[in-house]
């Protein structure tokens, strides 16, 4: 029997095309240089599975999030092709790359408490993501103090966005430990 999808399936089918044509020719720093598109997708089956989100908005922006700020798209294209909603949603996880890097790590800090609880589900899921990777799949060039100094960071962007879902936090928890305990080991085996 022919299985008939609803239109948020369209929806959500649509951001994965337009976020694997975004991002086709990036990779991750992670260990295998795991095509882009993986990170996005992680984040979004992270809210779905972990956090048992199910607005359609919010597990779309998740897909798209990285696309404004990592890639050529223009937030008309999303608005047009998503809708207002939904380039809200990326406009609020999107860093400014004008800046230097390091003042959009303490603006990360700093906004967290005040996006919208949609965009900190995304913020959470996508810390939940880059921390596993940065301990299981670590960028290649990244030093342990540099691991350390990221976990901790994530750790701040995270206080910010706490009361938002108590299983992806509990997630995030549990790799931040890992984390801890992972990177003091690598240190005393210097």
């Amino acid at each position: 029997m022919e299985q008939v999808f609803d239109e948020p399936t369209g929806k959500l089918l649509t951001a994965i095309h337009f976020a694997a044509l975004k991002h086709r020719d990036q990779r991750r720093k992670d260990t295998p240089l795991s095509p882009y598109i993986n990170h996005p997708l992680e984040v979004a089956r992270l809210l779905w599975e972990v956090g048992s989100v199910r607005d359609i908005a919010t597990l779309t922006a998740a897909i798209l999030h990285d696309t404004l700020e990592d890639t050529a798209t223009t937030p008309e294209e999303i608005r047009q092709t998503f809708g207002e909603k939904v380039l809200g949603l990326v406009l609020e996880v999107t860093d400014d790359k004008s800046l230097p890097k390091m003042r959009r790590k303490r603006l990360q800090i700093e906004q967290a408490p005040h996006l919208s609880r949609q965009a900190k589900l995304i913020k959470l899921a996508d810390k939940i993501s880059n921390v596993h990777d940065l301990l299981y799949a670590p960028p290649r060039r990244w030093r342990l103090e540099r691991k350390q100094k990221y976990l901790l960071w994530t750790e701040q962007v995270v206080a910010g966005l706490r009361g938002t879902n108590a299983l992806l936090e509990q997630r995030y928890d549990a790799l931040f430990q890992a984390g801890k305990t992972l990177l003091h080991l690598a240190q005393e085996q210097q």
